[in-house]
């Protein structure tokens, strides 16, 4: 969430950042800051009132040690006066400190400068585009019908044993799935990245601590007895890693990649986006995440994204990459770019990762922070990005990879895999 200092530094700022997201925030700067005043208030008075009960305390026994007792009575009468007015100060400070988090969590973050203005996915800018265009002919088959027809992926067979959107992978499909898996671990971990196997299942302070709570409470799977949530990506429980810790200046940068399985209801999906593997309950993916000094985040951003890139060009698949603009970005993000492969047979562009920028918003959830070489502590930067999700890279790859003979499958999975063409 936001700092109470970055509101109070310069609310017209922040007013205007959000509505980049369209998001209007004066209402809730101005209540903000008149609940500040209103703890700034109540917290002088309560330190007024410790510094009266400090002296009077003070004075009781050396009213005792004098042998005056009706004056030392008085000055316990005070304190006990002052007691219930402190406590009652509290109360209110409490009171106040509560209201502005609950507030503060209902704002996004601020969208950083290079976020262009724009409502929808069609404000977003291609920043960059490569890979191999596919040449395929008319009668190419979208990724359902070449699952069906070697028997890679069962759609129904997932139907009846869940529900739609959890579909089951089958011979060479599970195989294929696997190797990208082991591909995209073995590639971050080459890169730097420490793996770690989180749980799948976080509990609510989790949910808060990244930003899915209270936004996107809607999308997310519940476990009602145990109060626990099923994780819609590995971000969540691998950021949560770094909640209530103080770093030291040598332990940035942190560099984790990790991969789930994720789970997000898609409530309101709907239509032929939702076909195949476009779109699903339960899939498969591998997370890149960073915590960085605030100095050296938005060089570790283009690193991140240089990572997803280097990525898709080693599965010479067509894509490029979008720049969003404010109002198509998450509420927790200061800056995302979203990679998009081709697929050939649909002929349209699939979303397979996003890499982001937090900047300080969730490690002041989280309270991340580090100590610097000043024994100052500060909040940490934090990133993350898929590398990759597999869903739509999977449709992508049968579709685009597609031929008289089978589906040839790119060179560099053909050491996971163990076979070189599908038939």
């Amino acid at each position: 969430m936001l700092t109470l200092q970055q509101i109070k530094e310069n609310p017209q700022l922040v007013v205007e950042r959000l509505a980049v997201k369209g998001f209007d925030g004066k209402e809730a700067v101005d209540t903000i800051i008149a609940l500040d005043d209103r703890r700034r208030k109540a917290q002088l008075s309560n330190d007024n009132k410790a510094a009266e009960l400090n002296r009077l305390a003070a004075s009781i026994g050396a009213l005792m040690k004098q042998g005056n007792k009706d004056e030392a009575d008085k000055a316990k009468q005070a304190v006990a006066a002052l007691k219930e007015e402190q406590k009652a100060i509290a109360d209110e400070l409490a009171r106040a400190e509560s209201e502005i988090r609950q507030i503060l969590l209902t704002i996004p973050n601020l969208p950083c400068a290079m976020v262009p203005e724009g409502k929808t996915a069609a404000d977003n800018v291609v920043e960059k585009t490569g890979g191999p265009m596919p040449d395929l002919p008319d009668d190419a088959l979208p990724h359902w019908d070449l699952a069906k027809k070697y028997n890679l992926i069962d759609f129904d067979l997932g139907v009846k044993i869940t529900g739609a959107g959890f579909p089951v992978y089958v011979g060479k499909g599970a195989r294929l799935q696997r190797a990208l898996i082991q591909f995209f671990l073995d590639q971050a971990g080459e890169a730097g990245y420490v793996e770690v196997q989180p749980p799948y299942v976080v509990n609510e302070a989790s949910g808060y601590g990244t930003g899915q709570l209270p936004d996107k409470e809607g999308q997310m799977y519940y476990v009602g007895e145990d109060n626990l949530y099923l994780i819609p990506t590995a971000e969540v429980p691998v950021t949560n890693l770094y909640r209530d810790v103080i770093l030291s200046d040598s332990d940035l940068p942190v560099k984790n990649c990790a991969y789930s399985a994720c789970f997000r209801r898609e409530a309101g999906s709907y239509g032929k986006d939702v076909r195949g593997l476009n779109r699903l309950h339960q899939f498969d993916k591998v997370e890149i995440v960073r915590i960085e000094k605030p100095e050296n985040s938005y060089a570790a951003l283009e690193q991140m994204k240089d990572h997803v890139q280097g990525l898709l060009d080693k599965l010479q698949l067509p894509w490029h990459i979008l720049r969003l603009c404010g109002g198509d970005m998450s509420f927790t993000s200061a800056i995302t770019f979203d990679f998009e492969v081709f697929s050939a047979a649909q002929k349209r562009w699939l979303e397979v990762s996003s890499v982001s920028n937090f900047e300080t918003y969730q490690a002041n959830r989280l309270k991340c922070r580090y100590r610097g070489e000043d024994k100052k502590t500060r909040l940490c930067h934090t990133l993350n990005g898929s590398a990759l999700a597999l869903p739509r890279i999977m449709a992508a790859l049968l579709e685009n990879n597609q031929t008289p003979e089978g589906i040839v499958v790119p060179e560099v999975l053909r050491r996971y895999t163990g076979f070189d063409i599908i038939n």
